[in-house]
């Protein structure tokens, strides 16, 4: 059997391993201890689970594989964030951002090959939208960014030698692939898996109302949304995704969206020159926010090559920021980490020339 028609067992649940080796004539605690393996640092072959009959992990080895990103091209940024693209199977390549602070490693997820959603400031929307991330894809991501936090010398690292948080801000909108979205939050969360917490798991979207319910209720992770604008003709204009779903109806989604009584939903709100940037429009921000939990990022924009759009002044951000604060919220502004990389936010393109990263040492 090629290695193309093998089941990869990293596509799978844990409880649809259990069902893979129940259909193998295995014992349901099989599927279990295949669990507790594939995620383990340095497992990459079947003859590593000592636990396991030798004769079982023959007939693994001949019906299924373990699939993992291998030698990714990776661009150092001056401030320590690390760009990772990764080739898939099909020759289509993705990206990955490591942003690390000393008490944590924030790794910026991809859910798709490119964007459907066409938002006119984003320079992942110029790729076109390619195909869906299949679960293993997804959470290859994060296996591979910790083999490469694990093999760097401790003296090099800024934060700890793992990913503590996901943020599925990469590439593509994570709810256009809920089903495979969904199953990868299980595989990251789940203990014999790579035991994360949702709590520290955050899927963005730019307002796929008709699916944030089931993200809410099946995952349990934390929401952002992409706001970006407080009226639906600005809105319209910037993001194509407004003309099926109102600022109305995103709105009176996140009022109705699942969440523990101290967790509260974080609106991304970049501020583009002279288009929602006006002291009018801050206070309209803190008036359409004023019944639902939530803290806002402003992101001045991040300046691409190709796009009209242009970056408000530091003045003008603080200002914006005081208005919207002394309306009672909290208000962060988010430096940009990663620009002299196109890591940034908005910046996650395929580009014509990668160098690979000669010397990690």
């Amino acid at each position: 059997m090629n290695n193309d028609s093998k089941t990869d067992l990293r596509n799978l649940t844990q409880d649809e391993i259990v069902h893979y080796v129940e259909s193998l004539g295995q014992p349901a605690f099989r599927g279990r201890q295949i669990m507790a393996w594939l995620y383990r640092p340095g497992i990459t072959d079947f003859s590593q689970m000592t636990d396991l009959a030798k004769d079982f992990r023959l007939i693994l080895a001949e019906h299924a594989r373990m699939s993992q990103f291998r030698e990714p091209l990776i661009q150092r940024s001056s401030d320590g964030c690390v760009k990772f693209a990764f080739t898939l199977d099909d020759g289509k390549v993705i990206e990955s951002v490591l942003i690390p602070e000393p008490d944590r490693n924030t790794l910026c997820v991809s859910a798709q090959v490119g964007c459907a959603m066409n938002c006119s400031f984003c320079l992942t929307a110029t790729m076109g939208f390619l195909r869906n991330l299949t679960p293993s894809e997804i959470v290859n991501q994060v296996c591979a960014v910790g083999e490469f936090l694990r093999g760097e010398p401790k003296g090099k690292l800024i934060g700890p030698d793992r990913v503590t948080n996901l943020v599925f801000m990469g590439m593509g909108e994570p709810l256009n692939n809920l089903e495979n979205l969904i199953k990868s939050i299980s595989i990251l969360t789940e203990q014999r898996g790579l035991d994360m917490t949702n709590r520290r798991i955050t899927v963005s979207t730019c307002g796929i109302v008709n699916k944030m319910m089931q993200l809410g209720e099946q995952t349990g992770v934390n929401l952002a949304v992409s706001l970006h604008a407080v009226d639906d003709k600005t809105r319209e204009s910037l993001m194509p995704v407004n003309n099926r779903f109102s600022l109305k109806e995103l709105l009176q989604a996140c009022r109705d969206y699942p969440m523990a009584t101290r967790k509260r939903i974080m609106f991304e709100y970049v501020l583009l020159k002279g288009i929602n940037d006006s002291d009018e429009e801050a206070r309209e921000l803190a008036r359409i926010l004023h019944d639902i939990p939530c803290k806002i990022n402003l992101l001045s924009y991040n300046e691409s090559p190709g796009l009209p759009f242009k970056s408000p002044s530091r003045n003008r951000v603080y200002a914006f920021q005081k208005i919207v604060r002394d309306a009672g919220y909290s208000v962060f502004i988010r430096t940009s980490r990663g620009e002299d990389i196109s890591a940034a936010c908005g910046q996650l393109a395929k580009q014509k020339q990668q160098q690979k990263e000669v010397n990690h040492a």
